[in-house]
């Protein structure tokens, strides 16, 4: 573009060019990704996302089927357990039931309970011992302890007397809450010292006697089992290689465990203690009210995050648990997470390099269209862009930076002159602009020799030209005209009617002319061949410096203020008149007032009450009078100093929308010396 006629006349056009490449690139050497790698990593990108998010919910989908399929095998394998116990159980229950119903019957001192006792333990494997438990001195009056007890000893049946001062059965368990509770009840599991002498669980049917209609307790049918064979039963369910299974009694306490010491000693909840887990302590709750369920827990046994499923055996309310380590239960679903991490790695590498190479070969002719380009950036309208060999995208492309580049240069070419013209258009709006202000009065004080009165105006345009005119001048030594305009339309055709009009007042004015007959004669001129129908509005006067009478006339003009001394101001009262311009031979009258000393006349156009701030409110003719209100006591110019600071306060940063014009008029009066 530097070479190009006329750069250096028209600088700031062609300046346009390099500051929008330095933005997009202001390190034109420094290394940019190119668009084929870029083209590969949004596609790899994307396509790992959605890998990603189809592995992870692939992945948690497999842990949840695992659980309720590992759930469904505890469960199954649990149920499958307890209806072993409880048919052991079941059949436990039936001879103690049988014998307490046959010794209400038949009376509790009857000879065959003692045999249908020993032919019970004898013929049923799963009991272990038994005993007909008597209340004190209701077997005989004189027989405190009653309880013969037989029991297997080495294939054999045995019998000991429970009742004696060293052991008081009374006061067992096994006796005293079935008793108490009036039901049948199964034992906490214990230690029988001085009976079987075993971990046992006893099943204890109470039984009574008819005294006068109503029942008496007497004592306690028993069938004792041993848990030997419910530990093995339970130690031998396990699942994968370290699984496990234990029982816990009505009140939490182990009865079978894989760790031997926890065995009678130890309860859910002191292991739940000890370990400060919560967790198990609220499955241990569960177990003991007979929940069933299936929930994580850390295990002290595999000392890692297990899985348990717990479920009651409805007729001893103890609760069996079966443990899964978590690390087992899903070591098939993380074996399979790292072989597809594997898979995924290396089709992501595979990947990667074919989309390197398509988007490389797809990019090509786009990456020698952009090093042209680049040129044609820099100004090089001459260049040859590539040669089009397809019909696809980027030959389009090619074909629209070609007609570009045409178009550029026939652009750049109109734009030269365009702006060539423009800046000759400026050029003249400005000299325009400085006849127009030089065309107006601008000396103040205007005549320094003149005491009787002080007189300020200021004009400031819309644009380079306005339409707005002030003016005035001594008719003789005693007559002041002064006029104020405002011309429809803004910029340089209503500077020229502007200019014209103001040349007319001039040129008419005089003592044998009233502001009316003035107005007349200017509207008759400038209504001739009058096609654009342009028109103007004005108030002027003419002010006897002597008297302080003021005769003035009005073309549709905004009101003047009037300032009385020590009065509010007021608007001035206007004769009835029509615009300047639109037609001939209107008629305008003539009204006067009388100016005492200190009284002010200030007179403006439409661009002050009609100025508007960003929110669109104009400043209005009240608040006009509000602020001419405070203008008390101070000089003409300071009066429109003050009113045009009010103005730009009001309008803030929005744009001037009208020419605005001041005139002010303080009236003094003759001063003697």
């Amino acid at each position: 573009l530097t070479q190009l006629p006329g750069y250096r006349q028209h600088s700031r056009l062609f300046h346009i060019y390099p500051a929008k490449t330095m933005k997009k690139n202001p390190f034109p050497h420094s290394p940019r990704p190119r668009l084929a790698m870029k083209l590969a990593l949004f596609i790899l990108s994307s396509t790992s996302l959605i890998f990603a998010i189809a592995f992870t919910y692939n992945y948690n989908y497999t842990k949840r089927t695992v659980l309720r399929t590992v759930e469904d095998l505890a469960r199954h394998l649990t149920r499958s357990t307890i209806h072993r116990i409880e048919t052991v159980i079941n059949g436990v229950e039936i001879p103690p039931q049988f014998l307490a119903s046959y010794a209400q019957q038949e009376g509790t001192t009857n000879p065959n309970l003692p045999t249908l006792l020993t032919h019970f333990v004898k013929t049923n494997e799963e009991i272990y011992g038994g005993t007909i438990a008597y209340e004190p001195y209701t077997y005989q009056p004189d027989v405190l302890y009653h309880s013969p007890y037989y029991y297997k000893d080495n294939g054999k049946i045995a019998f000991t007397q429970l009742g004696t001062e060293a052991y008081n059965y009374f006061g067992q368990d096994w006796y005293l809450i079935p008793k108490e509770l009036n039901s049948p009840q199964w034992s906490e599991p214990y230690y029988d010292e001085g009976g079987g002498n075993i971990i046992m669980s006893t099943y204890s049917v109470p039984f009574y006697r008819n005294e006068n209609g109503q029942p008496v307790f007497t004592g306690i049918v028993t069938a004792d089992i041993s848990l030997e064979w419910l530990v093995d039963l339970v130690s031998s369910i396990s699942l994968y290689q370290r699984g496990y299974a234990f029982l816990v009694s009505q009140n939490g306490v182990f009865v079978t465990h894989p760790r031997k010491n926890y065995i009678m000693r130890e309860s859910i909840f002191s292991i739940s203690e000890a370990l400060e887990d919560p967790n198990l302590r609220q499955i241990g709750h569960n177990m003991i009210k007979g929940y069933s369920g299936f929930a994580p827990y850390q295990s002290s046994y595999l000392k890692q995050k297990a899985w348990m499923y717990y479920a009651p055996i409805p007729s001893t309310k103890w609760s069996i648990g079966v443990v899964i380590p978590e690390e087992e239960l899903f070591a098939d679903v993380e074996a399979l997470f790292k072989e597809v991490s594997v898979i995924g790695i290396s089709g992501f590498i595979l990947l990667f390099l074919v989309v390197i190479l398509i988007s490389g070969s797809i990019t090509k002719p786009i990456r020698t269209l952009a090093r042209t380009t680049s040129e044609i950036a820099k100004g090089n309208l001459d260049i040859e862009l590539p040669m089009i060999k397809s019909n696809d995208e980027v030959g389009d492309l090619t074909k629209s930076f070609e007609n570009m580049r045409v178009a550029l240069k026939e652009y750049i070419h109109d734009l030269t002159e365009t702006t060539a013209a423009k800046e000759r258009i400026e050029s003249e709006l400005k000299i325009a602009h400085t006849i127009q202000m030089n065309f107006l009065p601008k000396k103040f004080p205007p005549f320094p020799e003149k005491d009787q009165f002080d007189l300020f105006a200021h004009l400031e345009p819309a644009k380079e030209v306005g339409g707005d005119l002030y003016d005035f001048f001594l008719l003789d030594d005693n007559h002041l005209f002064i006029s104020i305009g405002d011309v429809s339309g803004k910029g340089v055709p209503a500077a020229l009617f502007m200019a014209v009009t103001k040349t007319l007042m001039k040129g008419t004015a005089d003592l044998h002319t009233t502001p009316a007959e003035l107005l007349m004669k200017v509207n008759n001129e400038l209504a001739q061949d009058n096609e654009s129908s342009m028109f103007v509005t004005v108030f002027c006067g003419i002010l006897n410096i002597q008297t302080g009478e003021l005769c003035y006339s009005n073309a549709a003009h905004n009101r003047p203020v009037l300032i009385r001394r020590g009065q509010a101001p007021q608007w001035l009262d206007l004769p009835k008149g029509f615009l300047l311009g639109p037609m001939m031979d209107m008629d305008f009258d003539n009204q006067a007032i009388v100016l005492q000393p200190g009284d002010e006349l200030i007179t403006y156009t439409d661009g002050v009450s009609e100025a508007m701030n960003p929110q669109q409110e104009l400043y209005s003719d009240a608040r006009l009078l509000e602020t001419v209100g405070r203008l008390k006591g101070k000089s003409s110019q300071e009066h429109v100093e003050e009113l045009l600071q009010s103005i730009r306060d009001h309008a803030l940063e929005e744009p001037q929308s009208d020419d605005i014009t001041i005139l002010a008029l303080r009236y003094h009066g003759h001063k003697k010396s």
